[in-house]
């Protein structure tokens, strides 16, 4: 679980337009808007290193410190990414309070695949739901969500249904129609060693006709 906070200093900036903001990317900096709750949305601006690796800490909670004054607790709503080389172009950050639940988004993580008898077997293994939907506290969301794998069968399926919720994590998706995971037989040809035969001796017998009329041609010229 998520149970500390990241630091995570930024400045203040006003509104600006497209020429603007690219003039703070080419610095090295990350335009944002921080918003929600009962205060009014702020933009700011954040070292793209920072912000990166303020992202990729443990924790779902960012607390956020604006020009030096106290921290806000916020999550990340959205980030935009450049399209080729992935670098984040713009975020969203969302005040919360940390005693009231929030819903968001975790990564599904299999775990134990190499021990299902149907991949033992040779089956294929596909990751259906990469993504559910949650509610918790801000400081109880998790990471992800493990779902243990080693038990399935050829052409078996796990859905929501079947795995329990983390302490403190309510789950949002429908149980009954999310599929999480399925293991299905390897992908086999289906034409048989008979019919490979059969076709080589067909595109064999097609071809002797074609020698045979060249003697033929050859017999005539000689004729003439």
């Amino acid at each position: 679980m998520a149970d500390q906070t990241t630091k995570l200093d930024v400045n203040a900036r006003e509104a600006a337009h497209s020429r603007e903001t690219r003039r703070l990317r080419r610095s090295g900096q990350v335009p944002g808007v921080l918003y929600g709750g009962n205060d009014d949305p702020v933009a700011f601006a954040v070292n793209e290193r920072t912000l990166r690796h303020a992202l990729a800490a443990k924790g779902a909670v960012l607390e956020l410190t604006i020009d030096g004054a106290a921290g806000t607790p916020a999550v990340l709503k959205d980030a935009q990414r450049h399209p080729v080389r992935g670098d984040l172009m713009h975020v969203d950050l969302l005040r919360v309070d940390l005693n009231v639940a929030i819903q968001a988004s975790v990564p599904v993580h299999l775990i134990n695949d190499e021990q299902a008898p149907g991949i033992v077997e040779g089956g294929i293994l596909e990751h259906v739901t990469r993504e559910l939907s949650i509610e918790a506290l801000p400081n109880e969301i998790p990471e992800f969500i493990e779902v243990d794998v080693s038990k399935m069968e050829m052409n078996a399926t796990i859905q929501l249904s079947e795995i329990d919720a983390p302490k403190g994590i309510t789950l949002l998706d429908d149980p009954d129609t999310t599929v999480l995971a399925s293991i299905t037989p390897p992908s086999v040809s289906t034409e048989s060693d008979d019919e490979v035969e059969t076709e080589t001796a067909v595109v064999g017998e097609a071809a002797a006709p074609a020698e045979g009329d060249a003697d033929d041609d050859s017999s005539s010229g000689d004729a003439e």
